[in-house]
């Protein structure tokens, strides 16, 4: 068997590779100076942390201030799924079942289904979700990971050989595609993860089918807990935060990951995998499991949740790296785009509410809002901003799935689950309209060399 790691072999070999490592440390270094002095768009954003435009699209609208008298004002944030705004998308969503179909049906075509458009999508959605017994068996169950999004990778990568058309990049096959994707993702999710508490922690392993007649929320629940049961506040409630997370802007990373690959003619497989390589990326979609392991923190120190100055006391510190990670964020805390509210985080944390009260954590909840409030406040004197930072999605979409018995490990899947459809729409529309390959440019800041024969280096 190969090595596994560089402190396996031998102290000559370690030696070396510490070696090789201060090789790539001094090679890999920039003169940050040089960022400024040929205005590099670090991160692809100007110099007040706007994105630099790249593309355009119809699918959704992102919206943080209101231009008055052409002064930008920082507004309410807004969050628009083909034109439609989320609130008035999720107003009377207690009136209706399940919801994630409908805005999957949105964002892939334009427009909400009637009711005969929606019944039929959901059957075709219902049809193209299983998976057969040979790929659960050799692609799930066969070295599982214990990071479910690498599983997720390695399943849909695998997909592409069970596809009898795979490389048709034409609107009518990834069309197909996506559907199977959006339908097929919840179960290689779930069955990963069932297969890594099989595998690595000896736990009962339970496979089991979808319920054609369940909307996606709900399988997502029966499959995954060993009783199949669930209650109807709960499916309502991650349905809602599958809504909630479908989509957001063609310029967050996975989405713009999205874009850039597809512009290369490349499958879907490979383009949607691309995407969840960059979802897995603790900065983008793993943001609410750190958000989770900091109350878990500030629980440890805090034994009184109801003590707000213990628990000024300790954000502070977590401000000044010395406590929690020592990385000196409030994570949860603030967003790239939205200024004063993010919609989503308004919208999920009424029914985060509503769960606690069913789940008994009501006093949870309250420390919750809690650290919302004050990290607000202190965020605001420490960084001397003009403005309010906001708490985001994140901060109570981790408790969300604790309530709802979602293990940590699918935290950053579950967001994938619901953000494929948002990745699909963007794929799509970037092939209808034929864009140019996404190549933008890299300034070369080192030195021309002359070469030197091996013997005379």
């Amino acid at each position: 068997m190969a090595k596994r790691s560089i402190m396996e072999m031998g102290p000559k070999a370690r030696e070396q590779f510490d070696e090789l490592v201060q090789y790539c440390m001094a090679s890999g270094a920039i003169n940050l100076d040089l960022y400024e002095e040929y205005d590099v768009k670090r991160g692809l954003r100007d110099a007040n942390g706007k994105g630099v435009l790249t593309g355009l699209t119809e699918i959704s609208d992102v919206v943080s201030y209101k231009t008055i008298e052409g002064r930008k004002i920082p507004s309410d944030g807004e969050l628009y799924y083909q034109g439609y705004n989320i609130c008035e998308l999720v107003k009377d969503f207690d009136k209706r079942r399940f919801c994630f179909e409908e805005t999957t049906y949105l964002l892939l075509f334009g427009e909400l289904p009637n009711e005969k458009q929606l019944e039929s999508f959901k059957v075709i959605l219902a049809e193209m979700q299983e998976l057969s017994g040979q790929f659960v068996r050799d692609v799930i169950m066969k070295a599982p990971s214990s990071n479910i999004m690498n599983a997720l990778q390695k399943g849909i990568l695998t997909l592409y050989s069970y596809d009898p058309n795979p490389d048709d990049i034409s609107v009518p096959n990834v069309l197909r595609q996506s559907l199977q994707l959006i339908s097929k993702v919840p179960l290689i999710s779930v069955y990963a993860y069932h297969a890594y508490l099989h595998f690595k922690k000896d736990a009962t392993l339970v496979i089991r089918n979808p319920d054609k007649s369940c909307s996606i929320a709900e399988n997502i629940l029966r499959m995954l807990r060993y009783d199949g049961k669930y209650t109807p506040l709960e499916a309502k409630i991650l349905d809602m935060a599958l809504v909630l997370h479908a989509e957001h802007g063609g310029g967050n990373n996975s989405t713009f990951t999205t874009h850039v690959v597809s512009t290369t003619g490349t499958d879907s497989y490979s383009a949607i995998t691309a995407s969840i390589g960059s979802l897995k990326g603790p900065r983008h979609g793993g943001a609410n499991m750190k958000v989770t392991q900091m109350f878990a923190d500030i629980k440890a120190h805090i034994s009184d949740w109801d003590d707000e100055d213990k628990i000024r006391e300790y954000l502070m510190k977590i401000l000044n790296k010395e406590a929690f990670d020592r990385a000196g964020l409030i994570y949860g805390m603030g967003h790239a785009v939205y200024t004063l509210s993010d919609p989503r985080k308004i919208i999920l944390k009424d029914y985060a509410k509503q769960l606690s009260v069913e789940k008994g954590r009501e006093k949870e909840f309250k420390l919750y809002e809690t650290v919302e409030r004050i990290a607000s406040e202190l965020i605001t004197i420490q960084r001397q901003l003009f403005k309010p930072v906001c708490a985001n999605v994140d901060f109570y979409s981790g408790l969300v799935y604790s309530m709802l018995e979602i293990p940590e490990e699918l935290f950053t899947p579950i967001f994938t689950i619901s953000r494929m459809s948002g990745w699909c729409a963007h794929r799509l529309e970037e092939l209808v309209n034929n864009g140019k390959i996404i190549r933008p440019a890299y300034k070369f800041v080192g030195v021309h060399k002359d070469y030197k024969e091996l013997d005379k280096r």
